[in-house]
């Protein structure tokens, strides 16, 4: 914690980067945003707790809204007024997670089956 200013991106530099390295984030009202849909509502607090996890490891907190279906993280460095590498890095971390979709990598690992009663989160892709 100190006194050094982190350094701030012009919103045209943050449009590109979201762009190149996080297409499913978006920048609105000074904020990098993404919306993740989900099942419901065990699904929908899943989310917010690994967010919540993840932020707080990193120690940099984002703004989450949630309803039934859907959670949005809402990031943007508060001491430093602006977009920062904190907040790439920390959403980049929370795509990878939280769109973590095993079975998808070859692993052991295969993910909720194919059963409306197991489902979780509804993938972008």
């Amino acid at each position: 914690m100190g006194d050094k200013k982190e350094k701030t991106y012009p919103p045209a530099d943050v449009v590109e980067r979201l762009q190149r390295t996080l297409p499913a984030w978006r920048l609105e009202d000074g904020w990098i945003r993404r919306t993740y849909k989900t099942q419901g509502w065990k699904s929908t607090l899943m989310v917010i707790n690994t967010v919540g996890h993840l932020a707080e490891a990193a120690f940099h907190h984002p703004d989450i809204t949630a309803s039934y279906a859907w959670v949005e993280v809402r990031l943007m460095n508060h001491a430093a007024k602006g977009i920062t590498d904190k907040d790439f890095e920390l959403a980049a971390k929370i795509e990878e997670v939280v769109g973590w979709q095993p079975g998808k990598d070859g692993g052991a690992l295969t993910g909720p089956p194919d059963d409306p009663r197991f489902a979780y989160i509804k993938y972008d892709r």
